[in-house]
């Protein structure tokens, strides 16, 4: 007797079928928000073009794929990896000229979708991992923060 693996009942099946789909979407636009933003340049570009306020809108952006980790559940530690590379990209990218190149190098974006697709062990999460994650959160607002107050102390400078 043959058994049969996975979902017993059509609407079981369409279920699966569904949040398969859905996973394939989110994976399919994370991919497509690091290509861009990465390997299109569109990241070091706008840090270039607005200096600070450009960093903050790509750290924006790349908090859509740290969305997409947390709902999934991913272990708090690949989370906070993900807000710390935000955080370095972000504080790379303040600096002005120096920054964009290194921009260009550090690609943070296209790192935090190879966090999203890897397949990680799911356990459970100990006091040091979410307080990592904290941590993480932390030093990411601190360079935004930084970063805004550079954008209005330059704005304040020039006019």
């Amino acid at each position: 007797m043959a058994t049969m693996a996975g979902p017993a009942t059509p609407s079981a099946e369409r279920s699966a079928g569904a949040a398969l789909a859905t996973e394939d979407r989110e994976i399919t636009a994370a991919r497509t928000l690091a290509r861009w933003l990465d390997d299109r340049m569109i990241d070091p570009l706008l840090g270039f073009v607005l200096p600070g306020i450009g960093d903050l809108l790509g750290s924006a952006f790349g908090l859509y794929v740290v969305s997409i980790a947390v709902r999934r559940r991913l272990p708090p530690v690949v989370v906070a990896r993900m807000l710390l590379n935000l955080a370095a990209d972000s504080v790379l990218g303040a600096v002005p000229v120096l920054g964009d190149l290194a921009d260009l190098g550090f690609r943070a974006h296209r790192r935090n979708v190879d966090l999203l697709v890897e397949r990680h062990a799911l356990r459970r999460a100990s006091w040091r991992d979410w307080l990592l994650v904290v941590g993480a959160a932390v030093a990411l607002a601190a360079a935004l923060a930084a970063m805004v107050w550079a954008a209005v102390a330059l704005v304040r400078a020039v006019f």
